[in-house]
């Protein structure tokens, strides 16, 4: 079995969450979540940030960490464990463009509930909806876009 670690975000604007839909060779097509692999010396957040950076374009502030997700699999000559680290994030505007290379096509800002019903993944699902509740407690204590957090 082979362990992977990467890191990710939940971008959320004016109350509007960061989806990315990737085509990859016919084989894959769904609605996900900026994410990647940690690279050698950096910090898991510095991966959250660099990955929403890279696969969306979109220069993102980390408000707190929300959790992990977990799941399994299958490459032709192994087994893969991955283990998905979770930030919830802020931008300052609704700007994105998805990254080609790495086989994104769209990408944007959707409702909860819109995103909630895109994202391909229970996992990914289950993260949206925590990172959610986080957003909402925080703004009903007036504290979303507070200086502490950034």
């Amino acid at each position: 079995m082979i362990e992977a670690t990467s890191c990710g975000g939940v971008v959320i604007y004016r109350g509007k969450i960061l989806a990315l839909y990737k085509s990859y060779k016919n084989r894959y097509e769904g609605w996900v979540l900026p994410k990647g692999t940690v690279e050698n010396g950096e910090e898991y957040r510095e991966t959250a940030l660099r990955e929403v950076k890279e696969e969306a374009d979109v220069n993102a502030a980390v408000v707190k960490y929300i959790g992990r997700s977990q799941y399994h699999f299958a490459i032709p000559e192994d087994v893969v464990a991955k283990e998905v680290h979770w930030y919830l994030m802020t931008a300052d505007n609704y700007h994105s463009k998805p990254q080609k290379e790495e086989y994104f096509v769209d990408s944007g800002y959707y409702k909860y509930h819109e995103v909630y019903h895109l994202l391909r993944f229970a996992n990914e699902k289950q993260i949206v909806e925590r990172a959610y509740g986080e957003y909402m407690e925080l703004r009903k204590a007036r504290m979303w876009g507070h200086p502490r957090y950034f």
